[in-house]
């Protein structure tokens, strides 16, 4: 493209992407600078090191971090392997497959909010399933099911919400594969496995990266699911943040931001490698 030809696409950008790229990078400076003793709302802005030296100090910092990795890593994975055969089953059109492709992204219309109040009013101490486990006999009373100090009632929260958008994503992949090339390899003796790894897994690779990546992000920064239905021994890095905030200490919550902002972009590019590296380490068997 000649510099003319640049010039008039980024003219036809500026209104929209400019705005968007002013904002964010606004935000993003004000984050990170503030991190550093800038923008001080309480006493003089100087250039300091003292809130990363104290933060980095702080062993409740860490377990935050280890934390929010953890549930992100794992919602996001549980999501796109939810995910996949439920497309590959999509993949062409039945009686009702409509209707339960409908169904099945019902969650995506519902509020994260509201959905982590009821996932609570289910599984409480006198909730659906501590009764239907005492009616059963399973159970001989009641058990705390709520707040579990491994975050697992966040992580079925985090699946059921984000598994749609995987799904969402993957069917449009796996439906633009060929009919015919998966013909040919079952006429060659491949299993649906094998069709899996050697022809759906590395021609949606995209698609399963895109998955990854947002669902990733989405989940490691939630705070509405954590505070309603997270473990109560140990806080995600938005529930510290929000704790700063409400404390007056901006720079620490910057602090906390700014190590979220660096998570997001170095654990979404580590995803995407994974994903692409596991793909082709599968189709070269």
């Amino acid at each position: 493209m000649t510099a003319k030809a640049w010039a008039k696409v980024a003219l036809l950008l500026a209104p929209g992407l400019g705005l968007i790229l002013a904002l964010i990078g606004t935000v993003i400076y004000m984050a990170v600078t503030q991190s550093f003793g800038y923008y001080n709302l309480s006493g003089e802005s100087v250039f300091s090191l003292e809130h990363w030296a104290e933060m980095l100090d702080r062993r409740l910092y860490f377990r935050s971090v280890q934390y929010s990795l953890y549930i992100g890593v794992l919602s996001a994975v549980f999501s796109v392997a939810l995910a996949y055969p439920l497309a590959i089953w999509l993949r062409k059109p039945f009686a009702g497959s409509m209707l339960i492709g409908t169904l099945l992204k019902a969650p995506l219309l519902v509020p994260g909010l509201v959905a982590a109040f009821l996932f609570i009013n289910v599984i409480a101490y006198h909730g659906i399933v501590n009764q239907l486990m005492e009616a059963l006999g399973i159970w001989d009373g009641p058990r705390r099911l709520q707040n579990d100090r491994y975050g697992i009632a966040v992580l079925i929260l985090q699946t059921w919400k984000n598994m749609p958008f995987a799904l969402l994503l993957l069917t449009g992949a796996v439906q633009g594969i060929s009919d015919d090339v998966l013909d040919a390899a079952r006429d060659m003796g491949a299993g649906s496995f094998t069709r899996f790894r050697k022809i759906i897994a590395p021609l949606s690779l995209s698609a399963m990266q895109a998955a990854l990546v947002i669902i990733f992000i989405g989940a490691l920064a939630d705070f509405s699911f954590q505070v309603i239905a997270g473990p109560t021994n140990r806080q995600s890095m938005s529930q510290l943040m929000i704790y700063f905030q409400g404390h007056g200490r901006w720079h620490d919550a910057a602090v906390v931001g700014v190590t979220l902002m660096v998570l997001a972009l170095i654990g979404s590019a580590v995803l995407a490698v994974l994903a692409r590296l596991l793909v082709r380490g599968e189709r070269v068997r």
